[in-house]
């Protein structure tokens, strides 16, 4: 991802932000149509000390600057009707409460939250428990959008319907990264970094013990550690060291996005072989490309393997098409 790239060797370096100008389209016109980024990413974190910045990036700091009111108050009430709105856990079954997440506004993320959603949903009988949280992308903008605190309140929502010795979250997210954690970016009003620490400390207060995390960004490998559990499969779109590709803002799909979400999930396989199938597609496609390998990553825990065939007992027998673009096209 040309982009997270540029913000992942940055803020590695806890320099500066750069701008991030130069990969944004032109702003089109017309109703739908997601905000450009045009102005530099503004200073996020404190402290004098590369240490001391470091531990501010780890708080999550997220920044909001020329939001109109009215646009505040539409997003808290899209928000609160879509939390509303997800069914109850029904007891003695093991429901998955599906949440998948755009964090930035270009498009192409939008477009992938609202198809993993959908995939997703299918997947593990999750109609009525599915929350999307995306821009819009040039045809649609009706759900609450993507940012770091509209990710925390869905948790700790959806952490209150679940009953946690037998209920599943699948959460999928999907935008820029580097080695602090998830980059927040929406047009040039919203900024942030989500870190591991962070993520941990939320899922923990939420109550969620068994989840399915699936983290789609450059760098995600960082995430493993912190959240790695013996109640949690978790895989990566790249190791902690790698960038991911395809991010494109018109493109339907990243890389990682169109191997999994797409392809492999579509298919009435169990995630483990979902997740080596999409490792595969990811790999051949770079290195027909000459990118640096990606290097998804796969951690399932030992109690997850124990609980992973009861909700995927709910996928559909048969596999159904891909949609959209390829990421990736000889």
């Amino acid at each position: 991802m040309n982009r997270g790239r540029i913000i992942a060797g940055l803020l590695a370096a806890l320099a500066a932000v750069p701008a991030l100008s130069q990969s944004a389209p032109a702003p089109a016109t017309g109703p739908n149509q997601p905000p450009a980024h045009v102005l530099p990413w503004p200073e996020l974190a404190s402290g004098k000390t590369p240490a001391e910045r470091r531990q501010s990036y780890e708080l999550s700091p997220e920044l909001h600057r020329g939001v109109a009111p009215a646009v505040m108050r539409e997003q808290a009430r899209r928000l609160d009707a879509a939390l509303a709105g997800l069914a109850p856990q029904r007891p003695g079954t093991a429901d998955a409460y599906v949440l998948t997440i755009a964090l930035d506004s270009d498009p192409v993320f939008a477009r992938e939250a609202r198809e993993a959603g959908r995939v997703l949903a299918a997947r593990y009988g999750a109609a009525g428990r599915t929350l999307t949280l995306a821009g819009p992308d040039g045809t649609r903008d009706d759900a609450p959008h993507g940012s770091i605190s509209a990710l925390l309140l869905a948790l700790g929502h959806i952490g209150s319907l679940m009953d946690g010795k037998e209920d599943v979250l699948v959460l999928y997210t999907t935008s820029h990264g580097n080695d602090l954690g998830l980059a927040y970016h929406w047009g040039d009003t919203g900024y942030g970094i989500l870190s591991p620490r962070s993520m941990k400390q939320a899922l923990a207060e939420a109550g969620i013990t068994r989840r399915v995390l699936i983290l789609s960004a450059c760098y995600s490998g960082v995430f493993v550690p912190a959240l790695a559990s013996p109640d949690t499969a978790i895989l990566t779109a790249a190791a902690s060291t790698r960038s991911s590709f395809g991010c494109q803002a018109e493109n339907d799909w990243t890389f990682y996005g169109d191997a999994l979400i797409n392809r492999a999930l579509r298919q009435p396989v169990g995630l483990e072989e979902a997740a080596r199938i999409a490792g595969r597609s990811v790999a051949e496609w770079e290195a027909k490309a000459r990118f640096l390998a990606s290097l998804p990553q796969v951690n399932i825990g030992a109690n997850a393997r124990g609980w992973l065939p009861q909700i995927e007992a709910q996928m559909p027998r048969t596999a159904s098409a891909p949609v959209g673009r390829p990421a990736f096209s000889e």
